[in-house]
């Protein structure tokens, strides 16, 4: 870590020229003392991502940042805090601390927490960032988490680990064994130092797999901003049974929208179907990531178009964990009729359980992109495809 960074010329020029091309600044020359071109062309691009995804770090003066691709893996400030506030704890190991965005948002509750990292630049980065946000309770051990915790006979409120998911080659992977370190191989030795492991994975993850791999699974965070899934987290506990709660949690405009239930009542529940009535609803992301979708017709007093068709409908309004809408007609699928329909020459097009792609049925109806209607093209209850025509509700 060249610490040159931090001081006040190199942070101005950074200041000045965050908002212009990184590669435009590489072709005009730097040329600041102490401080290679390319070290500052990195800190100005991993700052333009920290702008949106890490508020704090971008305003905070001498903030050193890490390669891009650290930038681009670590929590973002909305799901650390997020994660930070699901279990009281007051002693905390990060096994896997990275840039320590997660660390830090642990260390605003805990006592004490600890933060390993293996790689020694990154490790220095994080002790240097922490400095600068006053995070005087947090203890940097350069090296691996995991032989900390054998070297060191300590019991901690809380493990947490987010295995790095690219390999040795640096090739992503999401798959658990594949990860660095495999937490679910370690297992349940971790319990050992801990009454409770988190672990965030990613979201490309299969629940069931993860549940099989990890075993002592208490709960699943799945956790999406504004509306993408952005990690799966998973509660692990000596003493849990075989059936977790899942908790399927959409954040936005500093809000979320909330799912909770256990897998087996999805399991043991039937949906109640319906043709289409005056409201239609589309589960958010992380509801579609956990797969509950006949307990909502149950939770939500809505019904189902069809089996495999993931779109809801009501008489009346309910407060649905995803998009509402008014439903204002109904038509066959029929690309002539479309193509004549003077009201629907330019809307927003979603497929549900539907042959065609959004592409395809851009090209053979002619209807453009955007627009205040909202299109659904789908299959009904009777297997008739149709295309469900809306407006934003409320």
């Amino acid at each position: 870590m060249n610490s040159r960074i931090s001081d006040p010329d190199v942070q101005r020029f950074i200041k000045e020229h965050l908002h212009d091309d990184p590669g435009q600044l590489a072709l005009k020359g730097i040329g600041l003392k102490g401080v290679s071109d390319r070290e500052v062309l990195q800190q100005i691009t991993a700052k333009q991502k920290a702008l949106d995804k890490l508020p704090l770090w971008a305003r905070t003066e001498g903030i050193i940042y890490p390669e891009k691709i650290s930038v681009e893996q670590t929590s973002s400030e909305q799901t650390a805090r997020y994660k930070s506030q699901l279990l009281p704890y007051e002693q905390v190991i990060d096994l896997t601390g990275g840039f320590g965005i997660d660390s830090y948002f642990f260390s605003l509750l805990a006592k004490k927490v600890i933060h390993c990292e293996i790689n020694t630049e990154l490790s220095k980065i994080a002790r240097h960032n922490f400095q600068k946000l006053g995070a005087t309770n947090i203890e940097c051990h350069t090296g691996d988490g995991l032989e900390f915790l054998k070297i060191n006979n300590r019991i901690f409120d809380l493990i947490y680990a987010d295995p790095a998911r690219r390999d040795r080659s640096k090739k992503k992977v999401f798959m658990l064994e594949d990860c660095l370190p495999d937490i679910a191989a370690t297992l349940p030795g971790l319990f050992d130092h801990g009454e409770a492991v988190m672990v965030k994975t990613s979201p490309l993850l299969d629940l069931q797999a993860g549940i099989e791999s990890f075993r002592f699974v208490n709960s699943i965070h799945i956790i999406s901003l504004k509306n993408e899934v952005k990690e799966l987290l998973w509660i692990l506990k000596k003493d849990a049974g075989t059936d977790p709660l899942v908790h399927a949690m959409n954040i936005h405009n500093e809000q979320t929208d909330p799912l909770t239930f256990r897998l087996s009542e999805e399991a043991q529940s039937t949906a109640n179907f319906s043709a289409p009535l005056k409201y239609l609803y589309e589960p958010n992301a992380a509801v579609m990531k956990s797969g509950c979708f006949t307990l909502l017709t149950h939770k939500f007093d809505c019904y189902k178009l069809h089996s495999h068709t993931h779109l809801y409908t009501s008489s009346k309004p309910v407060e649905f964990p995803g998009r509402s809408f008014l439903i204002e007609r109904i038509l066959p699928y029929n690309k002539k009729l479309l193509k004549k329909d003077a009201e629907l020459q330019k809307a927003n097009i979603t497929i549900r359980n539907f042959p065609d792609t959004v592409n395809q049925i851009r090209k053979k109806t002619g209807i453009k992109e955007g627009g205040e209607k909202y299109l659904f093209f789908c299959t009904d209850l009777q297997g008739k495809k149709i295309v469900i025509v809306c407006s934003k509700y409320p």
